[in-house]
């Protein structure tokens, strides 16, 4: 690594030229005798020739003055805090018997000299010349600033970094403190802080000439920042130009005090307590080695703990929050810098900075840099901090940050390399559909042959000006082109042409493959199918001859949100798959979807196929790249995997997508945590409690509503996790015993996390860090989502220890299914009726219908299932929820609504088998023969499972003589 300059080294001539002043204007005279003088750094610089200037006009001084930058004096750190202090003094007129002259300053002007700092040889500048209270011009200066070369070298520029610290206010300071009367003590209120500059050198950074202030109304913000100089003849000069206070909610904040519980105090705090303000910016150059420890204790009678880790995340550059001021004492001192001392120099900011305050008004302390030699301090007066509730806003921004972030659009590249897009496949038709389209395309070719030779033989009557044709002659016509399509061989051709796509007509759509024994049923399928084959010959000609024709679709009885109900609807009852056709057939709809594919990966996660999951989140990824649930899905499958690099681009670039979602935060720190990367950890876990208490402001307190589909248990448990709430409890310091901060994660509901998983894999590691969070532990929230984990690993009987430790009114349908899924349908159907008793209201109770449905059936209470299924059917209509809507009916015999109720499920699901036994059933009690027949049929080609109904079928078969084929 390059060296920075030493004393040693040449130093660098900085040169300062004022050009030219504008719209000056004196006291009194129209004409004023002027020069400027140049001071920086406590040092003048030279004074200007005395120039003649008018009113309102511009001066000419091409001034110019120098100072040396070096290690010995005028170092870059002054430079980067220290202005250049340019003061226009006017000389006044002699009066008479006046031995020496007399001036008056007309303004004071700043220049920064940062630029120099960032690389630059020169810059030119206007800068605006603050007057003097009393003077209404605003007169400037134009100034250049240059060095003959570059301060920085370009390894020195990229490796050196520039940190700024403000001290804003302190509020609810001591009501002890007063404001300065005039006869008494002269109170000062300053603010210290060491940082280390260089790898040799350190600094202690004092705030002095705060102002107390008292209450009555807020701090404006906006406000300008002050350079941290003493009072300055114009009072303009002292605010540093283009920089002001920037505010930020308080959940956003890094500091102590951003919980819901203390948003009140502060409100009264900022607006009506006394404060102390200092508005100042003090800016520190630090050199590539300027990161050691810092192992000085500072001694001050009060003392705020800022931790500074945030700014060693990727990409950090600014901490900014409401730190809170305790008595100072060696002990609880010496427990911090005991954890900053063993940090290496990775980072200074891991180093927990002490700002220092007077005890009280009146009073003024010095820094004792010795440990050994501590300040004494009457536990009393330093014990006002805590009584008082004090606290200190502190901002610290770096220029650059120390740890790179990699951009959102590196993250997207770097995914695009993992998951490269794919384009939407064509949609290919197979099968009868297959068939019929060859067919009509054979048709358009035909008829395009035919019309070139019907071209041929009449193509002079269409040309411009000929005799058009007789319609009286169009049979002559007609026999002509006949006669000419038989002489010329064309006509067998045309019919060799469409033979084969007739046959796979009459294979694959009529599903005929044997000959025929019997003549009639020869004539009546050779009818069917001519009468088939000309109606698709009309829709061919009509899309090759109409310009207008447009082919119309027909609307699906059913939609994809449909779809997906029953396929949630298979999950719960086990029946995998029967939901992977549902999703298959979602996908069918539209492969461009990434959410259906999303669905259907989820649904490989329930059945551990982890590779086909995989597959699926990764085609959703390519089709969307922001798709965030498939980013985090892919993210958890990579370190499932071993692949932790991918793992981490996969989270890194969901927390790009929406940098506003907790749930992403909270896996991205669960997932460092699983690398012990404690830094990160820490990012990741503080990023999405921030998150969570700026959704906070929009909810009620203490409370988050997040609704995440469980695909993995039913929807009254989606309603139970969506019903529990949680709170958040901040991390308080004991006023004496101050121990290490430990930052874990927002107490998320994690029952949410599980669901949304579906395996135990990031639940557990979840569950493990519920235990550690403030307003976790052994919650209710805790044992209900340990239940839920229990619950898909099938240990009912842990499960249901769990549930009884977060017994409350939402777990009684967690109970039900359980009971349900042991087989104790008694003690299900009791905790199913008090479900329905106690959550009036709920929109999710879909599983508790057929569950509870299904338990009447089975103890014969036909008029309680009917009633149980209706509101299933009204709430949220199925094919099992009309199936057993039906069977309810049939059993009541009511045979017209059991029809009724069936047929609607059949429409839903043609391929229930059940529903067709039924249907079945009903058709042998109202003597419809043919339609018995049909429907048992198909009960039986769809493998009907339920001995039972096959046995009531066959009695009533033979009870009334018919039904069955082989009959």
């Amino acid at each position: 690594m390059e060296q920075f300059r030493g004393v040693g080294d040449k130093a660098t001539l900085v040169k300062i030229t004022v050009l030219r002043g504008n719209n000056l204007r004196g006291n009194k005279a129209e004409s004023i005798l002027n020069y400027v003088r140049a001071e920086f750094n406590g040092i003048v610089l030279g004074d200007s020739q005395k120039l003649d200037a008018a009113v309102d006009q511009g001066v000419d001084y091409n001034f110019t003055c120098s100072f040396e930058c070096s290690d010995a004096a005028h170092t870059l750190d002054d430079m980067a805090h220290k202005p250049v202090i340019l003061t226009v003094i006017e000389v006044l007129p002699k009066e008479k018997k006046q031995k020496e002259e007399k001036t008056a300053v007309i303004g004071q002007a700043i220049v920064d000299l940062l630029p120099l700092l960032h690389g630059q040889v020169s810059f030119l500048s206007t800068v605006l010349l603050h007057p003097t209270p009393g003077s209404p011009a605003e007169p400037s200066l134009d100034v250049t600033v240059c060095v003959p070369e570059p301060l920085l070298s370009g390894v020195q520029l990229s490796d050196s970094n520039l940190l700024k610290v403000t001290v804003e206010t302190a509020y609810s300071v001591p009501e002890v403190w007063n404001p300065v009367s005039g006869s008494g003590p002269l109170s000062s209120y300053v603010a210290a802080l060491q940082v280390p500059l260089t790898a040799e050198k350190e600094q202690v950074l004092m705030f002095s000439n705060g102002l107390l202030k008292v209450g009555g109304e807020s701090e404006p913000m906006g406000r300008p920042r002050k350079w941290p100089l003493g009072p300055l003849l114009a009072p303009g000069a002292q605010f540093i130009p283009g920089v002001s206070m920037e505010g930020e909610p308080i959940e956003m904040e890094d500091g102590d005090l951003t919980s819901i519980e203390d948003r009140d105090f502060r409100k009264e705090a900022e607006t009506n307590k006394k404060r102390v303000s200092w508005d100042t910016e003090r800016r520190c150059f630090l050199d590539a080695e300027g990161a050691g420890e810092d192992e000085t204790q500072l001694s001050f009678h009060g003392v705020a703990y800022v931790d500074m880790a945030p700014l060693l995340y990727p990409g950090a550059r600014r901490v900014r929050g409401a730190y809170r001021l305790y008595p100072f004492y060696d002990s609880d001192l010496l427990v911090k810098v005991k954890g900053a001392s063993t940090t290496a120099i990775q980072g200074f900011c891991r180093i927990w900075c002490c700002w220092g305050f007077p005890c009280g008004s009146g009073l003024r302390h010095s820094i004792t840099t010795s440990p050994s030699d501590p300040v004494k301090v009457p536990p009393t007066s330093c014990g006002m901090y805590a009584d008082s509730r004090t606290y200190i806003i502190i901002e610290i921004a770096l220029e650059k940050s120390l740890v790179p972030k990699r951009s959102p659009e590196e993250l997207a590249k770097r995914v695009m390399e993992l998951i490269p897009p794919r384009a939407p496949l064509p949609r290919r038709p197979a099968g009868a559909e297959r068939a019929v389209q060859e067919y009509q395309a054979q048709i358009a070719s035909v008829a395009g042959q035919v019309l070139e030779q019907y071209q041929q033989l009449f193509g002079p009557a269409f040309l411009p000006g000929e005799k058009p044709l007789d319609p009286t002659s169009q049979e002559q016509r007609k026999t002509k082109l006949l006669g000419e399509l038989n002489y010329s061989g064309k006509y067998f051709a045309f019919k060799e042409q469409i033979k084969y796509s007739v046959v796979r007509i009459v294979r694959e759509k009529m599903l005929r493959t044997e000959a025929f024994s019997d003549p009639e049923q020869l004539q009546a399928f050779l009818s069917q199918l001519y009468v088939f084959l000309v109606d698709e010959m009309h829709v061919a000609l009509n899309k090759t001859l109409s310009v207008d024709a447009q082919e119309t679709q027909p609307r699906p009885l059913v939609d994809c949100a449909q779809l997906i109900h029953f396929a949630k609807e298979a999950q719960l009852n086990g029946d995998y798959q029967l939901a992977a056709q549902y999703y298959q057939e979602q996908l069918t709809r539209d492969r461009s979807d990434p959410a259906h594919w999303f669905d259907y990966g989820v649904l490989y996660m329930l059945t551990a196929d982890y590779q086909k999951a995989e597959e699926c989140f990764h085609y959703a990824v390519s089709m969307e790249r922001t798709h965030l649930p498939s980013l985090l899905m892919c993210g958890i499958l990579a370190e499932m995997g071993g692949r932790l690099e991918e793992a981490e681009t996969f989270f890194e670039g969901a927390t790009c997508v929406d940098p506003a979602n907790v749930v992403a935060w909270t896996l991205f720190g669960l997932f460092y945590e699983g690398q012990e990367n404690s830094i990160q950890t820490e990012m990741a876990f503080l990023e999405a409690t921030k998150q969570q208490r700026a959704a906070l402001v929009v909810t009620p307190p203490c409370r988050v509503e997040t609704r995440v589909e469980s695909p993995g248990l039913g929807e009254e448990e989606q309603e139970v996790a969506n019903c529990e709430s949680f709170t958040i409890e901040p991390a308080g310091y004991p006023e004496r015993q101050i121990e290490h901060r430990t930052v874990v994660p927002p107490c998320l509901r994690l029952d949410v996390l599980s669901a949304l998983f579906n395996q135990d894999y990031m639940a557990q590691r979840a569950l493990a860090q519920e235990l550690l969070c403030p307003g976790g532990g052994l919650s209710s929230s805790y044992h209900l989502a340990l239940a839920r984990l229990q619950m898909l690993r099938a240990e009912y009987g842990s499960a249901e220890s769990s549930l009884k430790e977060a017994l409350n009114d939402n777990v009684w349908a967690l109970f039900g299914h359980i009971h349900h899924l042991t087989g104790e349908f008694g003690k299900a159907q009791e905790c199913y009726e008090r479900t329905l008793d106690f959550v009036t209201d709920a929109t999710d109770t879909h599983p508790i219908y057929l569950r509870l449905g299904s338990i009447y059936l089975q103890e014969g209470e036909f008029q309680r299932a009917k009633t149980t299924y209706l509101r299933a059917c009204k709430s949220s209509p199925s094919c099992l929820t009309w199936l057993g809507l039906g069977i309810a009916c049939y059993r009541l015999g009511e045979l017209t609504e059991a029809e009724d109720a069936l047929t609607e499920a059949n429409i839903l699901n043609n391929g229930n088998a059940e529903v067709w036994g039924y249907l079945s059933l009903v058709c042998l009690q109202t003597g419809r023969r043919l339609e018995a027949e049909q429907s048992y049929k198909y009960a039986l080609q769809l493998n009907l499972q339920k001995e039972a109904v096959l046995h009531e079928i066959k009695a009533l078969q033979d009870h009334v003589g018919f039904g069955n084929p082989c009959f």
